[in-house]
């Protein structure tokens, strides 16, 4: 019999989202529909596209029974690399002293005492890749980073790799995955609840503890027409990134580059881009923070995503 998570750390979010009758596109969930207007004459059978769904968000420890959605969201982050994300997830569940998944406020449920082990909408942790060396999911991801640096930002390969490889100052890869529906103002409090998490995991001697530096592949676009970000970093207007908060580790990053997956987005778990109808090309960002940087970071977010 599967074991309720133990909540902590709740986060509850208002998540403002429309609800689309066709299904078609994911879009930002902004746009107008000069069709969608009612005149009442209908059998009802149609949805009203300015519905507004308030939905309640709260963190839980991560648990056996989030593997399959954890799985679902870091394929939605690499799409066809070859990362082996059975492993990834498994090593994640494995340290589930930090890091913590989202899902909606439980209902009770009269006929079972037991909160539903599906509807995950996001998580985050930590992987210390330093300490997992060696294993294939991790070795993937060092190759894939390295692999993209090479073609993209060829003149920081090299320090890139020499980071990857040094085991006197581990790399933590930071992962924040969640569906686009799920508001920004989560990200505060899942951050606060993860680095109070690794101060403790320091204090005790665990993987993940102790770390010089944060790898973070994010998802971003830019406009379709537009060129890439460089590693000097263009301006933040010209890239968007899916979870906002990634903006602040962007303006922090030590070394940052980007890449297209445009050809690897068929999938209905990446969507369509799109901002106010203009077509948008889809992205990965890599970023590299010291993690002497994460105060200021987390200063940003206390003032923009405070409740």
């Amino acid at each position: 019999m599967a074991s309720c998570p133990k909540r902590r750390a709740v986060a509850e979010a208002e998540a403002e989202a429309e609800a689309v009758g066709n299904g078609s596109g994911s879009g930002s969930g902004s746009g107008s529909d000069s069709g969608g207007e009612s005149d009442g004459s209908g059998d009802g059978s149609e949805l009203d596209l300015q519905q507004e769904i308030q939905v309640d968000f709260e963190a839980h420890t991560i648990s056996d029974g989030d593997c399959n959605g954890i799985k679902r969201l870091l394929k939605q982050l690499f799409l066809k690399a070859r990362v082996n994300t059975t492993e990834l997830a498994d090593i994640i569940i494995q340290q589930n002293y930090v890091g913590s998944v989202i899902r909606q406020a439980e209902i009770f449920d009269e006929n079972t005492d037991e909160a539903d082990e599906g509807g995950l909408f996001g998580f985050i942790t930590v992987v210390n890749l330093t300490e997992k060396k060696g294993t294939e999911s991790v070795e993937q991801i060092k190759d894939l980073v390295l692999s993209q640096c090479k073609t993209h930002h060829q003149t920081a390969a090299e320090q890139l790799e020499k980071i990857l490889n040094d085991n006197s100052k581990p790399v933590n890869i930071l992962i924040s995955e969640r569906f686009i529906n799920v508001p920004p103002q989560i990200a505060l409090p899942l951050h606060k609840q993860l680095q109070t998490e690794l101060v403790d995991a320091q204090k005790t001697g665990k993987s993940c503890g102790k770390c010089h530096y944060y790898l973070i592949i994010s998802k971003a676009c830019v406009e379709v027409g537009k060129k890439k970000p460089n590693q000097k970093g263009k301006p933040k207007e010209d890239l968007r990134f899916a979870n906002a908060e990634d903006e602040f580790f962007y303006e922090q990053s030590a070394l940052k580059f980007s890449y297209s997956v445009e050809n690897e987005c068929d999938s209905g778990l990446s969507g369509r881009w799109s901002f106010d109808d203009i077509p948008m090309k889809p992205l990965r960002v890599v970023m590299l923070i010291p993690a002497d940087r994460l105060n200021a970071v987390m200063d940003k977010l206390k003032e923009y995503l405070s409740v």
